[in-house]
This record gives structure tokens, C-alpha cells and sequence, in this order.
């Protein structure tokens, strides 16, 4: 593949650099309010998480639809939304979760969608760079999520502290992707012309 086909298959996405920089966003605000309000109590974490997980999953949907046939791999992006919705909806709908329960989902969440990150990082290795960027936050993901499991008798102000920071270092991770495919962009134009045709091959 040319890098102008390059360009045109990841275009329809990349333009929505947006939403990947707001899910990071959302993880990092998600991420400090625990740290904010550690003593709120679990019925405030799962509604805190819950949102998050909400947010991620619409923003992934948003990313997979704009990409449906276009982009290589637009099929992980919407498997992870739907993991990241279907997860925060288990949370709104058992309110009384315990602290076990609640971190044995967002563990398989974790893994499930780092699993997710990861195999997108690898469909977009030869398109842009920093793409290691996003495979690192799939690796993150997936050993939070092992951690968690690893010890479900934690209580809940340390399954608080845990979450949060992986939440904000996620974040930061997600950013830090967003920045970079933006800046793919500008500097990928050159390739596209206004009628979406490449210049040259």
C-alpha cells in the first residue's frame, strides 16, 4: 500500500483526533476524582466509573462508524465501545455492588479492551508514528486488570487509589495518541487532495 492509500485509509479517523484526546480526558478527570473524594464512598466510585465507561465506549463507537469499511481494524474500535458501554450499564444497574464485584468488571474491562488497544496499535503501525503509544496504553490495561483480579479482597479505598491512578496514566496515554494522530494529519494533507484522490503513488 502507498503511503497516499495510507492516508486515505486512515483520514475518515484520524480527523476525529478529537474524541480519542476527550476519552483520555475523561479518564484523567475520572482519574483525579478519585483522589479528590477517596472517602466519598463506593456508591459514588461505580457512578464516577460508570460515566467514564459510558463516555469511552461512545467516543470508540463515534471512532468505529466514522471508520466502518474504510479504515483496517474499525471492528476492535467498535468491539471496545461496546465492552466500555456494556460495562458502565452493569454498574448503573446493580447500585449495590459490592467492592469485589466492582472490581472484577472493571478488571475484565481493562483487559478486554487493552486486548482491543492493542490489536488497533498494530493495524495502525504503518500508517502513523506513536502508535506504540496506544499499545502501551493496551498493555497497561491489560496488567491492571490481572493486578486486579490478582487481589479482589482489597478494600474499597485501595481499589479507589489503584483505579485512579491507572485511570490518569491511561489518560495521559490516550492524549498523548490523539496529539500525534492530529499532527499526522496536518502534516499528511499534502496527500489528499480536496477531492479525497491521492496526488501520486
Amino acid at each position: 500500500m502507498t503511503s497516499a492509500e495510507n492516508a486515505l485509509d486512515l483520514n475518515a479517523v484520524a480527523r476525529r483526533w478529537w474524541a480519542i484526546v476527550i476519552r483520555g480526558l475523561a479518564a484523567i478527570l475520572f482519574g483525579v476524582l478519585t483522589f479528590v473524594a477517596p472517602g466519598a464512598g463506593l456508591f459514588v466510585l461505580v457512578l464516577f466509573w460508570g460515566a467514564y465507561a459510558l463516555v469511552d465506549g461512545v467516543f470508540n463507537l463515534v471512532l468505529a462508524i466514522r471508520g466502518a469499511g474504510i479504515l483496517r481494524g474499525w471492528g476492535w474500535l467498535l468491539f471496545e465501545g461496546l465492552v466500555s458501554i456494556a460495562a458502565g450499564l452493569i454498574t448503573f444497574v446493580w447500585p449495590g455492588i459490592t467492592a469485589i464485584a466492582l472490581a472484577a468488571v472493571i478488571a475484565v474491562w481493562a483487559i478486554v479492551t487493552g486486548i482491543a488497544e492493542i490489536a488497533t496499535a498494530i493495524r495502525l503501525r504503518r500508517l502513523i508514528r506513536g502508535e506504540w503509544l496506544l499499545a502501551l496504553s493496551g498493555i497497561l490495561s491489560i496488567v491492571f486488570g490481572v493486578l486486579l483480579l490478582a487481589r479482589p479482597q482489597a478494600g474499597a479505598l485501595a481499589v479507589a487509589w489503584i483505579i485512579g491512578a491507572y485511570a490518569i496514566v491511561f489518560g495521559a496515554l490516550l492524549v498523548g495518541v490523539g496529539v500525534r494522530v492530529h499532527r499526522w494529519v496536518k502534516s499528511a494533507e499534502h496527500l489528499i487532495p480536496t477531492g479525497g484522490t491521492p496526488t501520486h503513488a
